[in-house]
C-alpha cells in the first residue's frame, strides 16, 4: 500500500510520467537506395531544432485561421512611401502588423502572458515586445522589437529593417533574441496562405501571416475586389481557450481593416 502511494504521489508531482513513450524514428541506410550526401546542419538549426520540437510536444497547438481585409492598409503604406523613403525607412506592411499585434494584445492580456515554472498561474507582461520571423541562409532566427507599444510606424520599420539586415548576416547579440511577449512569423514575401506556425515557447501565441491576394467580395449589394490577409493565429489552449482566440482573431482583423487606429501613438 505504501508504494501504491507513494507511485500516485511522485505522478501528481510530474517525478513520474505514466504516458506513452514515442517511437524512435528508424535508422535507414539512404545510400542502398542511390546516391546521398550527408550535410552539417547550421548552428541555427542545432539550437532551433530541439527547442521547436520540445514546444511542439509539450504545448497543446490550436489554430484560429481568419482573413483581413487590408485593401485601405495597402493604400495607406503605398500613400506613405515616398515619406517613409525620404526618411530612410523602408515601410513594409509587418510594421502595420505590429502595431495591430500590441493594441490587440492590450486588450486581451492573457495572450501576452506566460505560464508559471509548476503551471499554476500565469506571469500577465506589462511591457510589449514582438519578435518577428526573420529567413536568413543560417536559419530561422526571431529579432525582437522591444517596447513596440512606445514607438511609431516609421520607428518599427527602422527597426524591422535593420534588424532584419543584421540577422541576415549572422550579426545579432544574443540579447536581440530575447524577451519577446509575441511572435510574428510572416511569410508573405515569399507566398502561400494559412500555416500552422509553431508557438515560440514561453510566449502562449503566434500569429502567422500568408500572402495577401485580391479575391471578389460582395459588400454593399455587389460583388467588389478587396485585398484579403490570411492570418493564422496558433495558441496555448491552456492558457487560451477557443472563444478567446476567436475574439483576439477577430479584434486583430478589425485593427488592419481600420488603419486610422494603427496611426494612433
Amino acid at each position: 500500500l505504501d508504494d501504491v502511494k507513494l507511485f500516485v504521489k511522485s505522478v501528481l508531482s510530474g517525478a513520474i510520467s505514466t504516458g506513452p513513450t514515442l517511437a524512435k524514428v528508424p535508422v535507414v541506410d539512404f545510400a542502398k537506395f542511390g546516391p546521398v550526401e550527408v550535410r552539417p546542419l547550421s548552428r541555427v538549426r542545432k539550437i532551433s531544432g530541439p527547442r521547436l520540437q520540445a514546444a511542439w510536444l509539450n504545448i497543446p497547438h490550436v489554430t484560429q485561421q481568419d482573413e483581413a481585409d487590408i485593401t485601405a492598409l495597402e493604400e495607406l503604406r503605398k500613400a506613405l512611401k515616398k515619406k517613409a523613403t525620404a526618411a530612410g525607412v523602408k515601410l513594409t506592411p509587418l510594421a502595420f502588423f505590429i502595431r495591430a499585434a500590441v493594441l490587440a494584445l492590450k486588450e486581451f492580456p492573457d495572450c501576452n502572458s506566460s505560464l508559471t515554472e509548476d503551471g499554476s498561474g500565469l506571469v500577465h507582461k506589462k511591457y510589449w515586445h514582438i519578435g518577428f520571423a526573420a529567413d536568413t541562409p543560417q536559419g530561422l532566427v526571431v529579432p525582437v522589437i522591444r517596447d513596440a507599444d512606445q514607438k511609431d510606424l516609421f520607428t518599427i520599420a527602422r527597426e524591422l529593417g535593420t534588424q532584419s539586415e543584421k540577422a541576415r548576416n549572422g550579426k545579432l547579440a544574443a540579447n536581440e533574441m530575447q524577451g519577446a511577449t509575441f511572435t510574428i512569423s510572416s511569410l508573405g514575401g515569399i507566398g502561400g496562405t494559412h500555416f500552422s506556425p509553431i508557438i515560440n515557447a514561453p510566449e502562449v501565441a503566434i500569429l502567422g501571416v500568408g500572402r495577401a491576394s485580391v479575391k471578389p467580395v460582395w459588400a454593399n449589394d455587389r460583388v467588389v475586389p478587396r485585398l484579403l490577409l490570411p492570418l493564422s493565429l496558433a495558441y496555448d489552449h491552456r492558457v487560451i481557450d477557443g472563444a478567446t482566440g476567436a475574439r483576439f482573431s477577430t479584434f486583430l482583423v478589425g485593427l488592419l481593416g481600420d488603419v486610422g487606429r494603427l496611426l494612433v501613438d
